[in-house]
């Protein structure tokens, strides 16, 4: 059960347990964070679970897609730790990963 680190957007940190297969955003859901509003609920079709993933993470994420891709373009908020929760599975290779929820556009 890999340990994912949570920054709200208050700059507040937060350590949850999550089961390994769900996308980071499920977990952030499933535990309280009323901020990540993941209203396509996951299908890569909206901004709305976008986070900054900390940079020692970057090479362990899986390759970000075209749709991804396009979908941060949108963000007035993007930078090169940019990826949406909704499109990053956890597993033992992600424990520990820190993400901090991106300002709402």
């Amino acid at each position: 059960m890999p340990k994912l680190i949570v920054v709200n957007r208050a700059g507040e940190e937060t350590a949850v347990d999550a089961d390994e297969g769900l996308s980071i955003m499920e977990a952030i859901r499933d535990n309280g964070f009323d901020e990540l509003l993941a209203l396509c609920g996951g299908c890569c079709s909206c901004c709305t679970c976008h986070v900054h993933v900390d940079p020692a993470f970057k090479d362990k994420l899986p390759e970000m897609t075209e749709d991804e891709d396009d979908l941060l373009d949108s963000s007035d908020h993007r930078d090169e730790n940019s990826r949406l929760s909704c499109q990053i599975p956890l597993s033992a290779d992600l424990e520990g990963i820190k993400v901090t929820i991106a300002e709402e556009d």
